[in-house]
């Protein structure tokens, strides 16, 4: 793999300079104020600490790759969303269903055949691209908020409004390229503002079922 190889794929990116994205690397900040709001808020809570700081890392993650262009900034943008997404299926699991941590990280691990299994299939959808990547998880969020509406329908239709955010921000991902001759700006921007407000906002839906839970078990 070569880690310095130059990757272009964002309708903004005219060229290989360090501020060729100046709107896309500056909209990261989205990321790091949800992380910074939402630490505030978490209590002490470990697990929404860990994603506070996991949401903080995908901010500096995509400013790297929207300012550095290459292979290793592309690895710091998506290593923390991929950890994201594997560390809020886990305290779902913990908080949502009550599975013992061993558990709950068996289920956890079940993530990666599911997305093995409906990333292609999402990738034969026409016109998404490479959001077909990032496909599974707002179905997977909408899958469990199906099945927790009856045993936790707070925490099911705070899951179900974070599907509905995902999904309104990867449309913006999605047309990105295809607007890019009639919008130079591009709109992957409001991915990043967009999915940094859903991200707090799946923070915020987790942290109120483990504080609930916890008064319940006191």
């Amino acid at each position: 793999m070569d880690l310095t190889r130059t990757i272009d794929s964002y309708c903004e990116r005219m060229g290989p300079d360090y501020w060729a994205e100046p709107i896309n690397a500056v909209t990261n900040l989205a990321f790091i104020l949800a992380a910074l709001f939402m630490w505030q808020r978490s209590q002490g809570d470990r697990l929404a600490q860990l994603l506070c700081t996991t949401l903080f890392a995908i901010g500096v993650g995509s400013y790297l790759f929207h300012t550095h262009a290459q292979t290793w900034a592309a690895l710091a943008d998506v290593l923390p969303i991929a950890a994201f997404i594997l560390i809020y299926i886990f305290a779902i699991n913990r908080v949502g269903w009550g599975m013992s941590p061993l558990i709950a990280l068996g289920a956890t691990a079940l993530f990666i055949p599911y997305a093995a299994l409906t990333v292609p299939l999402f990738q034969k959808v026409p016109g998404l691209g490479s959001s077909a990547g990032y496909a599974p998880v707002p179905l997977l969020i909408g899958i469990y908020a199906l099945l927790l509406y009856r045993r936790a329908p707070q925490l099911a239709r705070g899951l179900a409004i974070g599907a509905g955010l995902l999904i309104l921000s990867l449309t913006f991902r999605t047309l990105d390229m295809p607007l890019c001759p009639n919008w130079p700006l591009g709109t992957h921007f409001a991915w990043h503002l967009l999915n940094g407000l859903m991200l707090g906002w799946m923070i915020a839906v987790y942290l109120r079922a483990a504080l609930g839970k916890a008064r319940v078990d006191r």
